[in-house]
């Protein structure tokens, strides 16, 4: 069973990027990581990567502020209560934000090379992998047992 007020990161991947919480996309991910890294358990998952730092630059909330909140030990319910109170973002550039973050890839020429040979490495036969969303999916999948 996954306890997501206190998630082990070394057993199961943390939910999908994909997942919203107030139509902010990755919220519920970057929540599961901070959670496991304050319970120690947070495996080879980093909280404030640079994924994380994409939702902390368009918030504007402070990724130190936001640790010591979660630390509290509130729901995810509380924890949004606490995002729309730190943050001035209207439900349209939430949701125009979301969008972009869903499809972000590599950008450039090194960016794309790079991605492809990712792909390449552990899934080959996949054609459909083309954002860092979906990398990232992928990537929890197969590192958890799942085929690619």
């Amino acid at each position: 069973m996954v306890n997501l007020s206190a998630p082990d990161l070394t057993q199961h991947a943390p939910r999908s990027v994909r997942v919203r919480l107030g139509g902010y996309i990755h919220l519920p991910r970057l929540l599961d990581k901070a959670r496991a890294f304050v319970a120690g358990k947070n495996g080879s998952y980093k909280y404030n990567c640079a994924l994380d730092r994409h939702f902390f630059d368009f918030t504007g909330i402070n990724h130190e502020a936001m640790l010591e909140e979660i630390k509290k030990g509130g729901s995810d319910t509380a924890l949004l209560t606490w995002v729309r109170a730190n943050t001035k973002r209207l439900p349209a550039e939430i949701m125009g934000w979301s969008k972009w973050l869903e499809q972000h890839g590599p950008g450039g020429v090194d960016g794309h090379t790079w991605l492809a040979e990712v792909v390449k490495s552990g899934a080959p036969e996949r054609d459909d992998i083309r954002s860092f969303a979906d990398l990232l999916d992928l990537d929890d999948y197969v590192s958890y047992g799942g085929k690619a």
